[in-house]
């Protein structure tokens, strides 16, 4: 039986999501909530709203905006996790966790903080002027977001697969102290996934004012639409698509031979208020009976936090008793307990483990020691923790010694202490 996938994805509750929003995240989020052999986890990530926005009240109204987007679109909260950030207590309970086993110069290289110095430096002001502890700390966030579900992919575009890759370095480091307890995600990106131009022809982004409102209304979104910056060329001048905003935002709407109609109209000289209507009556034909939808949700905000109630409580069904585990990991116990379950707990730690860890080369190492911790094993470089993973898979499927070129024991360990080492692991069933 083929295990189960699970992916998660958040949106920050900072504004109303706008048309580039729906195409290249929501959409794609919905139609692959529906994906068989699949687990969905959808949060909306107001504690990272914190970091950019000091506004109570748009947080609140973003929130509730966002929540309904999400709904409207077609996400059926009964068959995913649909939650609240802030309602699951312990993502910042393994944020300190995680903190703790993060070193100050992996942080010093994500890009947001980066960014921040070097603009206070080109500014010739402190380097670290504007920089909270939130900004900085970002990335270990993100990381419990993800480590606490145990999610495998993470849908993200490419300014965000560093971020995941933080987050397997800290889920590497836990594992590396405590045992193999966090799963390593990776970034899922989507080439095919459609990014927007806005009505200025640079990516649509509410940073630049250039944004169509999802389900604003419907004499708002039209106006919008025909204030697209075109061409000068005239009704009956042929127009080019390449390099057209008005085009992309149409194929990203339409059909294959629709887009080939409106290729064909570009090429007879179609006028351009004429394309804009088509491109109008195309997204109102998707987005209308959303639009009903979600204005249904935003008017009866009792039945919106009725859903993320229900869908925190199903988060923290998972979320409570695997905190339980990692804190039981490093340490933070019942004292009246601990003799109880000592013996047990010395039984499953007596046995041989492998952990993964990545260098500073960029590579993808393993060791496998025995239950003292002495090394038996040590791994060449992989491309990618995937291709080490597998290896190990390899490794406890065979019971034998590896390809020398690719895992060797040091000096002084034979090769019938590997074997047996991993006969031990096999038996115990992990």
């Amino acid at each position: 039986m083929r295990p189960i996938e699970r992916f998660l994805t958040g949106i920050t509750t900072t504004g109303t999501p706008h048309l580039g929003n729906y195409v290249g995240a929501i959409r794609p989020a919905v139609q692959a909530s529906k994906r068989e052999g699949t687990e969905n986890f959808y949060f909306l990530a107001d504690y990272h709203a914190l970091i950019k926005c000091d506004e109570p009240a748009r947080i609140q109204r973003s929130t509730l905006e966002i929540a309904a987007c999400w709904l409207a679109a077609g996400l059926d909260a009964q068959q995913v996790f649909f939650y609240r950030q802030s309602d699951i207590p312990e993502i910042p309970e393994l944020t300190w966790l995680l903190t703790c086993v993060t070193g100050k110069g992996v942080l010093n290289r994500a890009h947001a903080y980066k960014a921040q110095v070097d603009k206070n430096l080109a500014a010739g002001v402190d380097a670290d002027a504007e920089v909270t502890a939130g900004l900085f700390m970002y990335p270990v966030l993100m990381a419990a977001d993800i480590l606490l579900f145990q999610a495998h992919k993470i849908p993200v575009g490419r300014d965000q697969i560093q971020h995941i890759e933080m987050a397997r370095d800290m889920a590497q480091s836990y594992n590396h102290l405590y045992g193999e307890h966090l799963v390593l995600p990776e970034a899922a990106v989507d080439e095919s996934v459609a990014l927007l131009p806005g009505l200025d022809g640079r990516k649509m982004s509410k940073s630049y004012d250039n944004v169509i409102a999802l389900f604003g209304p419907r004499e708002q979104v039209r106006k919008q639409i025909f204030s697209i910056v075109t061409d000068s060329r005239a009704p009956g001048e042929p127009k080019q698509v390449e390099g057209s905003a008005l085009f992309q935002i149409y194929q990203a709407f339409a059909s294959a031979q629709e887009t080939q109609q409106l290729r064909q109209a570009y090429a007879d000289g179609i006028a351009w208020s004429d394309a804009k209507q088509l491109l109008f009556e195309r997204i109102d034909r998707e987005v209308a009976p959303m639009r009903e939808r979600y204005e249904q949700l935003v008017a009866n905000p009792h039945a919106l936090e009725e859903i993320l109630q229900a869908g925190a409580a199903k988060a923290r069904a998972r979320a409570t008793p695997f905190l339980r585990e990692l804190r039981h990991a490093v340490g933070l116990r019942n004292l009246a307990a601990s003799a109880a379950t000592g013996k047990k707990a010395q039984a499953r730690a007596a046995l041989p483990s492998f952990k993964q860890y990545r260098e500073a080369d960029g590579r993808f190492y393993f060791k496998f020691v025995d239950a003292q911790g002495r090394l038996l094993l040590q791994s060449a470089g992989f491309a990618s923790p995937k291709e080490a993973g597998q290896f190990i898979a390899q490794l406890k499927a065979s019971q034998a010694l590896p390809d020398a070129a690719m895992a060797t024991p040091p000096d002084g360990v034979e090769a019938g202490q590997v074997t047996t080492a991993l006969k031990h692991l096999a038996d115990s069933g992990n």
